[in-house]
């Protein structure tokens, strides 16, 4: 097959701003790892100008799907593990053609997880968990069990991937797999939650109280990230000034659910000023 698709990564492999290609190939007949493509082809690039373009193909009955990436996609992928299948990709995919190895350089990177980089993923997949932890919880106390049961699902496959994470690996596509060996406590809630035989209502509310607990004991080390960045700088912060930050632009959505979470755990302080309206402050923010 990889004969097959010689013409078509050789010509990319031609262009000077592309970084590497790696080949992977199905090897089950239903195989996620590819979409149920018989192959996929990555090729990295260090142009900016599409970020990530894909191209199906079929020949010969078989199905190929090309991604070409640039090399910042990559690694925001990486940090922000929104896309699941990048990391297998990369470890397990078959390199054919790797300029200055960069392909080779890339999975070292991913085999050390420095710890630089581990710190701030914890933070972002830590303010994903308290989002859906909040909304569970929400959910919960207004007694829409089916809504809230979905929420907090979520919630716990982020504690799986965090913890993960903690332990120095990348999550990958089967992460329970990974925490059942890493963290069998957390599997046991996750089975539970699933399986167990008590009414919805008493498994969410068992859960809410486990995650309540992980929450807690995690917080301060899981926000070293971000309490880095603000200290950063001496004085306080808005709300806007650290969602346009660089550092933090990856917490996107949840950035607020995080910040208030830290200040209900006394990991940062309000400041209040005062604003034209009577009686109206703004609030600022600053780490301890």
């Amino acid at each position: 097959m990889e004969n097959l698709l010689r013409p078509i990564y050789q010509e990319r492999a031609s262009h000077p701003e592309t970084l590497g290609v790696i080949v992977i190939e199905k090897t089950k007949p239903h195989h996620p790892l590819t979409d149920n493509f018989d192959v996929v082809l990555l090729i990295i690039v260090n142009n900016n100008q599409k970020p990530w373009l894909v191209k199906h193909y079929e020949f010969e009955d078989k199905k190929a799907a090309m991604h070409v990436v640039s090399e910042q996609q990559v690694h925001d992928w990486l940090l922000t593990g929104s896309h699941r299948r990048l990391v297998a990709w990369l470890v397990n995919g078959k390199i054919i053609f790797d300029r200055n190895e960069y392909i080779a350089g890339l999975k070292e990177r991913i085999r050390e997880f420095p710890l630089e980089e581990r710190t701030r993923k914890i933070g972002v997949e830590f303010a994903k968990l308290i989002r859906r932890y909040m909304d569970g919880k929400e959910l919960f106390a207004s007694k829409q069990y089916m809504d809230a049961y979905n929420f907090i699902l979520h919630a716990l496959h982020h504690l799986a991937r965090l913890s993960v994470i903690e332990h120095g690996f990348h999550p990958e596509i089967t992460v329970w797999n990974q925490v059942k060996h890493i963290e069998p406590e957390i599997f046991k809630l996750y089975t539970e939650l699933l399986t167990g035989e008590d009414p919805l209502d008493k498994r969410l509310e068992l859960l809410l109280l486990a995650n309540d607990f992980s929450l807690s004991s995690k917080s301060f080390n899981a926000t070293l990230h971000i309490r880095k960045v603000m200290n950063e700088r001496d004085g306080v912060w808005t709300y806007q000034e650290l969602l346009e930050n660089d550092q933090l632009k990856e917490y996107g959505i949840d950035l607020g659910a995080l910040l208030e979470y830290m200040v209900e755990k006394e990991l940062i302080e309000v400041l209040l000023s005062e604003t034209k309206g009577n009686g109206i402050y703004s609030r600022q923010y600053r780490a301890k």
